[in-house]
């Protein structure tokens, strides 16, 4: 049985005296800016899941950067931790040079991450963000397998540089790129999307069997076991093994994007964790510094660093600052107070994804963990999902839209949320979906 979610009512908007101000930006910034327009205010400071405005108005964070603040603004374990180091004179800037810092956080990624899962994998620090994991991953899959191609999933999203739109299905972001045709990239339907449920390992097996196909043989399939861009779509764990398998027998490298799914979003550190497998490449960034300080792993067998020395380089891979920051989050994953707090917030997602499908059907709800995707694609749509996300700015909330016409909320509160928080943003989105 559901138990009704009745969280606080919605706090009422705040009258403020007049608009933001916000002529700096509308003079020197470039029109490519997006999230200043639908939350146009001007943020001084945060904490924990709240922002504060420059006008007096707080908001309840259900956005979190994209996924970049999985532990929250400025959590205080974390934030100590840099501080000290400021004040010791820490060295900021390290290329890829030995450092202290770098040392503790290859530790710490080892200790508290991968070894308790089984997970046996050389770090590359392969530049500031994702999409800089996403390119070291497609080059050394090319590189160690000696092919070119690539299998990427409609509805994937993997960065914004030309290799990593190379294998991104937003064809908005492709258009934007200039990336047109296929550029090696064979795209294949994903486990689920807008038109349903599709057999794509079946297919990528069909294509593999028939050498009158048209398709060669790629080097790699890159996935994410959770789409967060398209529209909040998870890959079954049945699913994720059966390609494991097919990628097995045919030699060919799985890379798994976790670069928004990863560090604990979905009740697990990494997203395919459930599924049993173990990919041969994983990306990861956005949320692994723990404080929103830029830092990007591209995690990799040993038996496939290939690299001779500079061949994949980036002046900001060795960002001092993000390693102190990322050392303090890994050694989270290791204390039980901060494990057991993880499953009740996720629980109250879940309760409010089961009222919203019990209130009106046609509202479809996915998600997992600390995701949840509330598509409108039947009962509204884009226009809806985009009036739901200004009645929740306009009541003290941020959250994002995603999917393929921005039709899903996507909400991702803080894994660290406050049951007081949370409460906020629940009731907010009951209020702007339940009230007609």
């Amino acid at each position: 049985m559901t138990t009704a979610i009745t969280p606080p009512a919605p706090t009422p908007p705040l009258v403020v005296s007049g608009p933001p101000d916000v002529a700096v930006f509308e003079r020197h910034e470039s029109h490519v800016r997006s999230y200043c327009r639908k939350f146009p205010v001007v943020f001084e400071r945060a904490k924990g899941a709240r922002l504060y405005a420059e006008d007096g108005r707080v908001f309840t964070d259900f956005f979190c950067g994209a996924g970049t603040l999985n532990y929250g603004h400025n959590p205080s374990p974390i934030k100590s931790r840099i501080v000290d180091y400021l004040a010791s004179d820490g060295m900021m800037h390290g290329l890829d040079m030995y450092t202290g810092a770098k040392r503790s956080f290859l530790v710490a990624l080892t200790e508290h991450i991968l070894r308790p899962r089984g997970l046996e994998y050389t770090v590359q620090f392969s530049g500031p963000t994702g999409t800089d994991a996403v390119e070291a991953a497609l080059k050394l899959a090319r590189k160690a397998t000696g092919r070119r191609g690539i299998f990427a999933f409609s509805g994937g999203y993997h960065g914004m540089s030309r290799g990593s739109l190379a294998v991104t299905g937003n064809g908005r972001a492709r258009l934007a790129g200039g990336v047109h045709g296929q550029d090696e990239v064979t795209f294949i339907p994903y486990e689920d999307g807008p038109q349903g449920p599709f057999d794509s390992v079946g297919f990528i097996e069909r294509l593999l069997a028939d050498s009158s196909s048209g398709v060669e043989k790629p080097a790699a399939v890159i996935v994410e076991p959770l789409q967060m861009e398209g529209g909040v779509y998870e890959a079954s764990a049945d699913w994720l093994r059966r390609l494991r398998a097919v990628t097995e027998r045919h030699g060919i490298l799985l890379i798994c994007d976790e670069i928004q799914s990863g560090c604990g979003r979905t009740g697990t550190f990494f997203a395919f964790e459930e599924s049993g497998i173990v990919p041969d490449i994983v990306t990861v960034s956005k949320s692994i510094s723990g404080y929103g300080l830029p830092l990007a792993l591209t995690l990799f067998h040993p038996r496939l660093d290939v690299w001779e020395p500079g061949e994949h380089t980036g002046t900001f891979r060795g960002n001092q600052l993000a390693f102190v920051a990322a050392t303090a989050a890994a050694e989270l994953w290791s204390r039980p107070g901060f494990l057991a707090q993880l499953p009740a917030p996720a629980r109250r997602l879940a309760e409010l994804g089961a009222e919203l499908t019990a209130a009106e059907p046609e509202i479809v709800v996915r998600g997992r963990g600390m995701v949840l995707g509330i598509d409108l694609g039947r009962c509204g749509g884009g226009e809806r999902a985009a009036a739901v996300q200004r009645y929740a700015f306009d009541h003290g909330l941020i959250v994002e839209l995603s999917g393929r016409d921005d039709e899903v909320v996507k909400v991702l509160p803080p894994l660290t949320i406050t049951p007081e928080e949370l409460g906020h943003g629940l009731g907010v989105l009951r209020a702007a979906l339940l009230t007609r």
